[in-house]
């Protein structure tokens, strides 16, 4: 019996040529967390700056003819030509690593991994697993541009278990090739790894392990999706090494003490005939029910549910008004979960939607879907800043889900709820680019 072999390649990576662009002035965070104020704030930075494809701006007499796609093939053709991207002289993996303080935290620390190819492999193959349901509209998007450009500018986000075997294989004392800090504080360092025998090493090693999605899930399927077009139209001679097989990704050990996963605050607006006193009424069968201080900040909360979250599941429920304390969950087991796992019924982010969102204030799965009356915030002092003024109704504020339950979700083929991990700190674009011709 042949079991399935997770399968890395290096790569000719293409690089912006520090001689012509300044990197901080044309690398950028993933296409999906770039805001339109700071899609508009990339522009300006640079004629060259990434976000022109992966993000470009929609123009209202788009066509056939002119297109964000089309505009942004355009870019990458003309950008490659002048030099302003080339090509590294040598297959290589890529050392990353990225030096942070955490939101929340006072501690510097570091999280280590690698740039590479990986082989594309469909999720029943048993090599890489998700962790998050995906939408269509992304996709289609993604696919439009990869369709365009025939190029990866962004990584998937890939964990893996390791002793640390593969990093300490990647190490080294040289100076980086790549050196530049984002507008979170993070800096992100880079190396190249031409040696043939290290990469060699890292293959072997690799090849025992499973992959799961941390970030980039629809970025995945869009390879996915691409890869069996092409090899639609390649039949009946599909050639295994062609390069839509593979994908760029960063690869990172699950066990780096540089793993943050960061909480992500619901709040909810717009419900009709929302009061406290009838949701106060309703969670009783819930879970049990705790007055906090009303004046609560965001630095005191955060205390309180990690405190809270040692023993079990909590919750801090803030309105304009009150604040609460959820805990000790009464309706696991219960029809609203249909046909949930234990497992998934435990983790607090299913809790929340379940119970919370759908049970005691029923909005159904596909409002929460659409987000017609639920928002995600990072900051929780955000979150409860926009209910005390009254620009929404309630703010559920939670602990972040840790990567053993992201684990164990994943490799048990089960999803988690949208927004339910929040990975920091992101991988940024545009520190390498593979093209696929």
């Amino acid at each position: 019996m042949q079991f399935p072999m997770a399968i890395i390649f290096p790569f000719r990576a293409l690089r912006y040529n520090p001689d012509l662009v300044a990197l901080p002035d044309v690398v950028t965070q993933p296409y999906d967390k770039i805001t339109p104020t700071m899609q508009k704030d990339y522009y300006a930075r640079s004629p060259f700056n990434l976000v022109r494809i992966i993000l470009g701006q929609r123009h209202l007499d788009d066509n056939e003819a002119d297109n964000v796609y089309i505009r942004a093939a355009a870019h990458f053709r003309e950008w490659r030509r002048d030099g302003i991207l080339k090509a590294d002289d040598a297959p290589s993996l890529y050392a990353y690593t990225q030096t942070f303080v955490a939101p929340g935290s006072a501690a510097q620390v570091t999280r280590r991994g690698f740039i590479a190819l990986g082989k594309l492999e469909d999720y029943s193959a048993g090599v890489v697993f998700r962790h998050e349901q995906t939408l269509s509209k992304p996709k289609s998007d993604r696919l439009n541009l990869l369709r365009a450009t025939r190029a990866h500018c962004g990584q998937i986000f890939m964990l893996y278990n390791d002793s640390g075997e593969i990093d300490n294989a990647l190490a080294t004392d040289a100076p980086p090739a790549i050196e530049v800090g984002d507008e979170y504080g993070v800096v992100h360092r880079v190396w190249q790894v031409s040696d043939s025998a290290r990469i060699a090493q890292v293959q072997l090693a690799m090849r025992d392990k499973q992959w799961i999605i941390a970030d980039g899930h629809h970025r995945y399927e869009t390879a996915l999706n691409y890869r069996d077009e092409r090899l639609a139209g390649a039949l009946p001679s599909p050639d295994a090494n062609a390069p839509y097989e593979r994908v760029m990704m960063t690869l990172v050990n699950m066990e780096s003490p540089g793993m943050v996963i960061l909480p992500t605050h619901r709040v909810v607006q717009g419900l009709p005939n929302f009061s406290v006193e009838e949701f106060k009424s309703r969670i009783g069968p819930y879970f049990n029910v705790e007055e906090a201080d009303p004046a609560i900040d965001a630095g005191r909360a955060a205390v309180q549910l990690r405190e809270a979250g040692r023993i079990g599941n909590v919750f801090l429920a803030v309105t304009k008004s009150h604040a609460m304390l959820l805990h000790t969950p009464k309706c696991v087991g219960s029809a609203l979960f249909g046909d949930l796992s234990l497992r998934q019924q435990a983790l607090d982010v299913v809790l929340l939607h379940k119970c919370l969102l759908e049970g005691v204030l029923g909005i159904s799965q596909e409002a929460i879907r659409n987000q017609d009356h639920v928002s995600y915030y990072r900051d929780a002092g955000e979150a409860m800043a926009l209910v005390r003024s009254g620009a929404a109704q309630i703010a559920f504020l939670m602990n972040p889900c840790r990567a053993a339950q992201v684990r164990d979700i994943a490799f048990a083929g089960e999803v988690l709820p949208q927004k339910s991990t929040d990975f920091f700190p992101k991988l940024l674009s545009g520190l390498a680019i593979y093209a696929l011709e």
